[in-house]
This record gives C-alpha cells, structure tokens and sequence, in this order.
C-alpha cells in the first residue's frame, strides 16, 4: 500500500494536485497490451502461479487476485484513486451507496451496539439504521447535528460509531466535522462521514478528523445516471486497539484467525470490512462499474466547479423571485451554514463550493410543488442527485416517503419542499425553465 497522493520523481517526493490524481492516480499502462486506459477486467476468477501461491493468498500473507467477489482488478485501481482523491489510507468499493454504508458499519458493529446519528440523513440512511439495524440489535439514537454537543449528550457506553453526511440531504445543513469528530474521539470510537454531496473535490473529511468516508458514487463520482457504486474510504488514524473493538485486535473466526489490525496497521479495517462483510455479504462492485465510474472520477474537479457556480446563480434567482417562499443553500451568504461551509469547503470564484443540491418552498404548497415539477420542460423529475443533467423531486412524497410525520420534521423535510440537483447545463437555461414552471405552478 502506498501513499495515494505521492511519488516518487527524480528522488523527491511530490504532493500531485486534485486534478492529477483525478485522471492518473493508479491507473498505469496495461503491462501486456500497453493500453493507456484501464482494461475492464471482466472475469470472476484468477490463476494461481502455483499451489504455494494459492494458499498465501488464502492466508492473506500476499497481495493478488483470487475472486473477484474479493477483489478485481479494475475494481481495485478505482478504490485506490478514490483514496487517493479522499487523501485516505485505503479503500474498498462496493455495489451502491447503501452497501457501503452498511459494510462500513458492520465490519465494527454487533448486536448490542449503539449509533449515535445526524437526524438529516438521507431517508434510506435513517431506514437503514433505525429500521434495518434495529432487527440486527443494533440501536441508533438520531440528534439534531446542529449543535455538537447533541451527540456528546447520546453517548452510551455501548456507543461503539458516530456518523453524519458533510452536507445533509435533503436539507442541504453543513455537519462541523471537526467538532464532532472530537467528540468521537474523546469517547473512543470513529467518526463515519457520508461526502456523497460534498465529494472529495469541495471537502476531505479525513483531514477534518474523519476516521472512516463514504460515498455513494452512484451521484458524483460517476456523475452522469449511468452506474451504481458505492465506496468506503479508511483514514488509517484511528487507534483500533483502544479496547472498545475487540474484533480488530483478536483472531478473526471469519477468517483464518488473522489478527487485522495487528497484520495490516493502517488499513487493518478495510481489510476486515473486505474479508469479513464483502466476502461474506457479497454486495460488491462489478467491474464494468468500476470502469464507467472511473471515468466519471476523471472529470469530477470540473463538473463540481460548474454544479457550484450554477447552483448560486439558482439560489440567488430563488431567492429574489415572488413565488418561492425560501430557498436553502449553504453558498448563499445569509444562510446559517455559509460560515461553516467557508471554512470546510474548497472555494469556487471566491465561495464556498457548496455543491449543486438545494431546496426551496414554493408559494402554495405542497399542491403548487407538484404542479411545478409536472410543469417542468427539461429538468428532470427523478430520485437521484449529483447528475451532469438539473434533477428536481418532491423528497416528503418520494424519497423520505417510508418516513412517518414526525420523523420528517426530524429530517426538516416539509411539504412545500423542492430539492433541485442543479445540473451543468447553460445557466440561463436551468433559469428558464425554473421561472416557466413557477409561473405555471402557482397561476
């Protein structure tokens, strides 16, 4: 394992830019054919040089290829450029977002074992833990993030993760990583952060004191609605053998008996969350997705500068325009996270990049809220974000719709609510269609 972000040129070390390590990080010419892209490395299994070779393999005393299942590939070049963009330790991708969340969580986590969570997760995040991990035993208490201190108060003795999204969706609220994540730390356990909507281009939670990153590369990363993916990304600081993780330290029964953060240090968890949860759950990423969503990684540090700019001009439209009631977007100055946005966030022209997702309320309603988006030209009425295409949905009666009253109010969902995930199209465009679709909404 390297350091993602370093090589070695000429005897001396150089830290590469975003950019570079966008288009180049572990992608070298293909040593048989010479190909200069990343071949799709398209098989399930691989040849073992020998019976030696295989059972070192199997015994984790060397690195290759076994089943891709474990481990591919073209897979394996997409993890390594994702940690190298999330100035991470290592990586380990899988099948979509929600994959690798839970793998995230359950290569720590037993029945017994309690979550302390932001209550603005995305609705299926807060499907997943209060529901699905419930039938597990394992107990999530939901705290408003605004105020750090909220989390401290939930701590338990059990409390084994803390875990929140860098910006909220869909209420678009800014997490304070760093705070939180001291928080964590003096209670011994990692701080999980969701960079789905941030990306690593506007914000590196490991450098904020994130212990462990997860995206659903399914929006930015792949950036264009074409592919699932998920990933994880370990920031290789967090001290496993502080007492409160037992597995990380003792013989694993799932594999072997190696000891994982005694045999791989730094990178001891990626590789439990791979032998342990990948291998046994299987929600891995195949290795035509890994392809297209390295090719989205190519383009991310461009497609986020447009998606920033456009999405201010939005909000600032919004926000003057007689038939919206509010408008909601950490770039815009009076908003209540533009302060921490500026200090988290890489600047686009002098603003706090603040990605492209935003939300406002439309005067009339929820009735006037679908008539809008019915009213729509070329804006696209869809569950998902993060898309080179502007994408707008009504979140209360889709995407947070397995959630009762008062867990919507909890996630500041209302019924007015429009998310738009503002797109790279012409500006004056996205304007157009906005302003002829709230004209025709609330006639």
């Amino acid at each position: 394992m390297t350091d993602h972000n370093e090589t070695s040129t000429g005897g001396a070390d150089r830290a590469f830019g975003f950019a570079t390590r966008a288009v180049h990080a572990a992608a070298v010419p293909d040593p048989v054919t010479g190909a200069r892209a990343t071949p799709i490395h398209q098989s399930t299994s691989f040849v073992f040089d020998s019976a030696e070779h295989a059972s070192s393999l199997f015994n984790l005393q060397t690195f290759g290829n076994v089943y891709s299942r474990i481990g591919n590939p073209t897979v394996a070049v997409f993890e390594e450029r994702m940690a190298a963009l999330e100035n991470g330790r290592a990586a380990l991708a899988c099948a979509s977002g929600m994959a690798a969340q839970m793998t995230a969580l359950l290569a720590i986590l037993k029945a017994g074992d309690h979550i302390v969570a932001a209550s603005t997760l995305y609705g299926g995040t807060v499907g997943q833990l209060g529901v699905g991990f419930a039938r597990l035993g394992i107990e999530t208490t939901f705290v408003d993030p605004s105020r750090p201190d909220n989390f401290a108060a939930a701590m338990r003795p059990h409390t084994r993760a803390v875990f929140g999204e860098t910006i909220g969706n869909p209420l678009v609220n800014v997490l304070d990583i760093l705070r939180i994540a001291e928080v964590a730390h003096a209670h011994g356990v990692p701080l999980l952060i969701d960079n789905t909507v941030a990306s690593p281009y506007l914000c590196n939670p490991c450098e904020l004191g994130a212990d462990i990153v997860v995206h659903s590369a399914t929006k930015y990363i792949g950036g264009h609605g074409t592919t699932m993916g998920g990933v994880i990304v370990e920031s290789g600081r967090f001290p496993w053998d502080n007492g409160k993780f037992p597995e990380m330290i003792e013989p694993s029964r799932a594999y072997h008996g190696v000891k994982f953060y005694e045999t791989f240090g730094d990178f001891g968890y990626t590789m439990k969350a791979r032998m342990e949860v990948n291998r046994s759950f299987g929600a891995v990423l195949s290795p035509l997705s890994a392809w297209l969503l390295l090719q989205g990684a190519e383009t991310l540090h461009l497609r986020m500068r447009e998606h920033c700019r456009n999405a201010r001009r939005v909000a600032e439209f919004l926000q003057e325009h007689p038939r919206v009631r509010w408008v909601n977007y950490p770039g815009l100055p009076d908003s209540p996270h533009h302060e921490l946005a500026r200090r988290q966030f890489r600047e686009v022209d002098g603003q706090p990049g603040a990605s492209g997702i935003l939300t406002f309320g439309i005067q009339g309603g929820a009735a006037a809220g679908e008539r809008f988006i019915d009213a729509c030209e070329f804006l696209s009425h869809l569950a998902n974000i993060g898309d080179a295409k502007t994408l707008v949905i009504h979140p209360a009666s889709t995407t947070h719709r397995q959630l009762n009253d008062e867990e919507l109010q909890q996630a500041g969902v209302s019924a007015d609510m429009i998310r738009l995930s503002v797109g790279i199209e012409d500006i004056d465009d996205i304007l157009w269609d906005i302003d002829q679709a709230l004209a025709r909404a609330t006639a």
